[in-house]
Order: C-alpha cells, then structure tokens, then sequence
C-alpha cells in the first residue's frame, strides 16, 4: 500500500467531511456570482496531512456532489477520485506547500476584481472595508501560464509580503487564500465588492485614500476583534 493511499486511509472521515464542505462552498461562488460556466473552484487542506481536497476539471455547478471531489498529494497528483481535478491543481498545491498557514484556496474570475487585474492594476485602500479585509491595497500578481504551479509562484511571492488575503493575478482573475476554505470563499466575496465599489467611486471622481494608521487600526479591529470570540 502507498504512502498517499495508507495517509487517505487513516484520515478518512476528515476526508469525507471536507469533501461536504468543498462541495458546499462551491455554491457560494454562484450565489456571489463570482463564477461563470464550469470555471472557478474551491480547495481546502486535509489537516496534518499533505493531501489537499479540490473540486475537479470541467464539472457543471449543478452537478458537483462531495463524492466527485478529488484529492491530490501537495505536488499534485490524484490520491483519490475518478475524475481529473481542477486545472489550478498544480497551483494550489505549490501554496500550500510553501504558506503552511493557508488551509483554503479559492479562484474566481469574478467581473470587478478581474477587470482590474486586466489593467494589472492593485485595489486602492480607500474603504474602511478594504482596511478590514485586505489590511490595505489588493495586489497584483505576475502572469503566469494555467496547468503547473507558475500561477502558485505568483500568488506565494505577493502574498508573502501582503497582509492581503487575495491577490489579482494579472490577466486572469483572483485567488483567495484563508486558514479555512470557507474563509477564502469569504476573501473573495470581500474582494469582489470592493473592487466594484472602488471601481464605482472612480468614476465619480478621485477616491479618498484611508491613512496609513487608520488602516492598521482598522485591520487590527476587525481581525481580532469583530465578530463573536
């Protein structure tokens, strides 16, 4: 028996439980309208194990189950499932491997947000929101092409330096990360609204950039204190 199959064995009931949970979040990226057709998806780390839980290539919404989730190993490789997994497979798994700290990530193509990774230009921090979430700007990544982990590269090298949960990979969307699934799914409902609202105040005039130090309390705030403890 191999490694990857005795590790799957082990962690079995993690396993279903995340395959339940990946599914479920998927339908919040509708809901938020954050994707069209097949495109985006949703992974989410197995804990204390290097296996990571994703949704697979290709694979209408309205027909993704728990069961069809796949899970690879962190270089990529199927461990267990029988469909081919999500095309950002290789990519999700090099940030895991290289931001422990990250157990969710999430890719969107999400209208606003995209668009301004388009014009390879960061989210300006001019709303208490995006002090809350983000900590400050929302940056943009290097491109990078889909089907190895360059676009994981791209999001690790500009996260790394980033109290931002999201990063706009340039010409292509958003990639989220979080220390839960759904915590990225929230990091990119979070992204996609401010980048309209930002988007919208641009074409009204020049919006107000938030201080320095009004960021900082502001992030502090609402990272570790907002919300029930």
């Amino acid at each position: 028996m191999t490694a990857p199959t005795t590790a799957v064995a082990d962690v079995a009931e993690t396993i279903a439980a995340l395959r339940r949970e990946v599914c479920a979040l998927h339908a919040e990226l509708t809901r938020y309208r954050l994707v069209v057709w097949t495109a985006g998806n949703v992974s989410a780390r197995v804990p204390g194990h290097d296996l990571l839980v994703i949704k697979p290539s290709g694979v209408s919404y309205d027909e993704l189950s728990p069961e069809n989730m796949v899970v690879c190993d962190l270089d990529g490789r199927v461990v267990e499932g029988e469909h081919a997994p999500s095309s950002d497979t290789e990519a999700q798994a090099y940030v895991y491997r290289h931001l422990p700290h990250v157990g969710g990530v999430v890719h969107t193509h999400s209208t606003y947000a995209t668009a301004w990774a388009a014009r390879a230009e960061p989210v300006p921090c001019v709303l208490t929101m995006g002090a809350d979430e983000f900590g400050g700007e929302i940056p943009v990544g290097p491109f990078a092409i889909i089907g190895d982990d360059s676009i994981g590269r791209g999001i690790v090298e500009t996260l790394r330096g980033s109290r931002s949960p999201a990063v706009l990979m340039q010409n292509h969307g958003v990639f989220t990360i979080g220390p839960t699934a759904r915590a990225a799914v929230k990091a990119a409902v979070m992204c996609e609204d401010v980048a309209r609202t930002v988007h919208i105040s641009r074409q009204l005039g020049t919006p107000v950039p938030v201080a320095a130090h009004h960021i900082d309390s502001l992030y502090d705030r609402y990272q570790n204190v907002y919300g029930q403890r």
